[in-house]
């Protein structure tokens, strides 16, 4: 499995079309069948930083995500938006726990 974090960082006063570009690629992703896990994250400390952590089955998986009409879009409206260059890396997951769904103890 692959992991993709991608940290980007918009200019002062874009923050919110940032978010809203990002999150409109998620409903997008979320009909890609080797995208397993696509969440949109935003820093406490900086409110201009964002954090998506994505997986994908595999290689092919994450190149037919990044040859999407949708991924290309994003890409085009998001780069007037981006203070510097976004940081993205690549990882293959070792070892991990299942997601767990929160239950509140009241």
């Amino acid at each position: 499995m692959l992991v993709v974090v991608a940290s980007l960082k918009a200019k002062k006063g874009n923050e919110q079309e940032m978010e809203d570009l990002l999150r409109w690629m998620i409903p997008n992703v979320d009909s890609e069948v080797g995208a397993l896990v696509y969440v949109l994250h935003r820093s406490k400390k900086d409110p201009r930083i964002f954090l998506m952590f994505e997986k994908y089955r595999d290689e092919d998986a994450l190149s037919q995500h990044t040859s999407t009409p949708y991924y290309k879009e994003l890409t085009e409206k998001i780069s007037p938006l981006l203070d510097g260059t976004p940081s993205i890396e690549i990882y293959e997951e070792l070892a991990s726990i299942q997601e767990k769904i929160y239950q509140p103890a009241w």
